[in-house]
């Protein structure tokens, strides 16, 4: 299930989408953080970075067809690479959000997470790390760590029976439109 590494550059880089079952997948830890691993790392942020309307936060292993557990986030200053990552404790004040992603594309719903989250996660220096995160940074984490257990955000939709969009388009001011849809 890994991409291909050819001429120090990774071969298929993209984004696999729903219904594709890669997505389902349970990942697997991550034992040794190598030269490969940087690298795929490395490009996920570039393709990540690549979309821009919507703008892309954060992807998964297992959006580019990669078994193992780890993502890619905007979390904090930038995008980083988080291996193995866990959440230890999910705080008692949560925000809905108006959640999408760029394995389902044009398709949007209302998610309740969690504000503040103890996490814990390896760099790719192997280093383990034990942070708090809020806001903005908590929900993009646990975007992705549902990812790795082979769950996507209409899943939660569906289970706090949120609502669910499709982007329709643009009016006449730029203003993205969209149209209440039943999955």
């Amino acid at each position: 299930m890994e991409n291909e590494v050819k001429d120090d550059k990774l071969y298929p880089m993209q984004v696999v989408k729903a219904p594709d079952q890669k997505l389902r997948i349970l990942t697997k830890p991550i034992k040794k953080i190598d030269q490969n691993l940087k690298r795929l790392t490395s490009e996920m942020i570039k393709l990540t970075k690549s979309f821009q309307d919507p703008e892309g936060v954060g992807l998964a292993a297992t959006q580019i067809g990669h078994d193992g557990c780890f993502f890619v986030g905007k979390i904090g200053d930038g995008f980083k690479a988080f291996i193995n990552p866990q959440i230890v404790s999910y705080g008692k004040k949560t925000k809905k959000y108006f959640e999408g992603c760029l394995s389902i594309p044009d398709y949007y719903g209302e998610v309740i997470r969690s504000l503040i989250l103890k996490v814990t996660y390896q760099d790719l220096e192997g280093i383990k790390h034990q942070e708090t995160l809020r806001s903005v940074d908590a929900w993009i984490f646990q975007h992705e760590v549902d990812h790795l257990h082979g769950k996507l955000f209409p899943d939660k939709v569906l289970e706090q029976k949120g609502k669910f969009y499709k982007f329709t388009g643009k009016d006449k001011v730029g203003s993205d439109t969209f149209q209440e849809v039943t999955i």
